[in-house]
């Protein structure tokens, strides 16, 4: 059973790739400086490595949220929320993975009787309103800087034209690792208070659950990459902003830069031991991330006239709809799962207030009632 409640896991990792992890080669393959195929191999490293070694720290704030710490429950938010990804991501709309599982755990907490954290929330969506914003910032900064660099040491084309292929697939590969890190949680997050995994010793070092589950989920990432990414790269490559190739390599570092403020570890450790405040670990969307880095540069190269807005109109709907649909979604599916298949969503002893009074309502309180609410209520 533990595997079967995982594929919901592995769905949702698979829907990222196709969708969140496209941006990372989107321009780049949009402009035509690197193949498909060599953009997935490398994004395919990155999101893995990514994942194992630095996804910790977000995986943490969503537990913040919400511990899900049952593994039928778990099976459930993932699953709400990869639906919602993958009918989006059908439409070629670049939504937000981060806002969906994040809907899913609020629809869990509702459900359950589980208290939100509204601190935690918070600062989850401050970090999607500034992950943007700073990939523009960003944008801006390396677009001047990069010009300047032009100016003062003027190359060949065909020289420039190499080692700007070369420079795609270096901060792809740095993107794809921010990418992991930042957006694991998002695909495993919600299966580690349940542990599924148990630690396995290793020579020379221990192979814990938590990143048993973050292996997994890469290796679910990866596998969306290579059979699901490439519709949405031409969304984002080409649809809304028309890119060259140097402004692709600016809007790619741009928003691989704002993943990893929001990722590392080691950064938030050294701004707090230099007593300064610290960047808070959150899941934030890489498709807003690499949209806000788009329109930094559109915004400095010729005030916007170029970028498209109905392109941005139909994407910044895809955002505001997903969270409140996984919710949704998460709450009329954890009834069905726990009443109509008699499993257990959650471990609490509480009884979700909605159901309750459904069952109040029926009066029927013997356990074969098909409004049953757990296992321990018997």
């Amino acid at each position: 059973m533990i595997w079967f409640f995982l594929l919901s896991g592995i769905f949702l990792g698979w829907s990222l790739g196709a969708n969140d992890a496209a941006n990372i080669f989107g321009t780049a393959v949009g402009t035509r400086m690197v193949r498909f195929r060599l953009a997935a191999l490398i994004a395919s490293i990155g999101v893995v490595a990514g994942a194992v070694i630095g996804g910790a720290g977000t995986t943490d704030t969503l537990g913040s949220l919400g511990a899900v710490d049952a593994l039928a429950g778990s099976f459930t938010v993932a699953l709400t929320a990869a639906i919602c990804v993958a009918w989006m991501n059908k439409a070629g709309l670049p939504v937000s993975t981060s806002q969906a599982v994040v809907g899913a755990i609020i629809g869990w907490n509702l459900f359950t009787g589980a208290k939100t954290d509204l601190r935690v929330l918070g600062n989850i969506i401050t970090a999607w309103v500034a992950s943007p914003i700073i990939a523009a910032v960003v944008a801006i900064l390396l677009y001047h800087l990069a010009r300047r660099l032009l100016r003062r040491f003027p190359t060949h084309l065909l020289e420039l034209d190499a080692i700007t292929r070369a420079a795609l697939i270096v901060v792809g590969l740095f993107g794809a690792y921010s990418l992991g890190a930042n957006n694991i949680g998002n695909v495993m997050g919600v299966f580690v208070p349940a542990a599924p995994f148990a630690d396995r010793a290793l020579p020379g070092f221990t192979f814990t659950g938590v990143q048993q589950l973050f292996l997994l989920g890469g290796l679910a990432i990866a596998l969306g990459i290579w059979t699901g990414s490439y519709r949405v790269m031409t969304t984002v490559g080409n649809q809304l902003f028309r890119l060259t190739p140097i402004l692709a390599l600016i809007v790619v570092l741009a928003h691989s830069i704002a993943l990893f403020l929001f990722a590392s570890t080691g950064l938030r450790n050294l701004l707090l031991g230099a007593g300064l405040p610290a960047i808070p670990l959150v899941p934030v969307s890489s498709s807003q991330a690499i949209i806000g880095a788009i329109l930094g540069v559109a915004l400095v190269k010729g005030g916007g006239a170029g970028v498209r807005l109905g392109v941005l109109g139909r994407v910044a709907l895809g955002w505001l709809a997903t969270p409140l649909a996984a919710g949704l979604l998460s709450f009329v599916a954890l009834f069905f799962v726990q009443n109509v298949f008699d499993l257990r969503v959650t471990q609490r002893s509480a009884t979700p207030a909605p159901l309750a009074t459904v069952q109040s309502q029926a009066g029927d309180s013997s356990p074969t009632s098909p409004l049953r609410l757990s296992d321990s209520d018997e």
